[in-house]
């Protein structure tokens, strides 16, 4: 996980503190969160102790564990009637090896767990997600550039100006082929509750 200045630190805190707060709230172990989210218990215990600036892969498993959505981990619990903020606010979560970027905008938590993205990806990026929980899905819309969006072993071209829409609850990627930029908007929507990848069951969250 990257970002500018002090912004990594600053993430990497808000995620300590909401994971170890969470976690103090349902009362798991270590070993619970580790084997609901797929997590190792000592990348858990690094997390918790602000010491690892955990991957997007990281975070989504234990966002979905926990049964909230990656913003609720990354910034402060509040609640807000109206809430402005500008790009450079929001935290890079996902840096290409050719300088892409992608930003977490903005989550909301109920009743489904939504999530919008800014994704950035330079000629050779590319990024690939495991499963989400059952139910998810994702929009992505193409600004500029092209974008291959590959889905359950199947490739599909995206290019500027055309939406995709597809069930996320499988193996899915994305990345950019070409020879210019590419920038994409996501939404990714989330059924709530609990996800526990040992049994793959959702449960009320807490």
């Amino acid at each position: 996980m990257t970002d500018a200045g002090g912004r990594v630190g600053a993430v990497t805190a808000a995620v300590a503190r909401q994971v170890r707060e969470l976690r103090a709230a349902r009362g798991w172990s270590f070993e619970e969160l580790a084997g609901r989210s797929g997590v190792s218990k000592g990348m858990l215990v690094q997390i918790e102790g602000a010491r690892t600036n955990p991957s997007v892969g990281t975070l989504c498993r234990v966002a979905d564990a926990f049964g909230v959505n990656i913003a609720r981990l990354v910034e402060p619990d509040e609640e807000q009637t109206v809430r402005i903020s500008s790009t450079d606010e929001a935290p890079v979560l996902w840096q290409g090896e050719h300088g892409g970027r992608a930003r977490l905008l903005s989550g909301l938590g109920e009743p489904d767990l939504v999530e919008l993205w800014d994704w950035g990806m330079e000629p050779g990026d590319g990024h690939r997600s495991s499963d989400h929980p059952r139910g998810t899905r994702e929009v992505l819309h193409v600004l500029s550039g092209t974008v291959i969006v590959r889905v359950d072993g199947q490739d599909h071209t995206v290019r500027a100006g055309d939406t995709i829409e597809f069930h996320a609850d499988r193996e899915h990627g994305y990345r950019n082929d070409a020879e210019e930029p590419a920038r994409l908007i996501m939404v990714t929507v989330t059924p709530s509750g609990e996800w526990d990848r040992r049994k793959r069951s959702r449960r009320p969250r807490q």
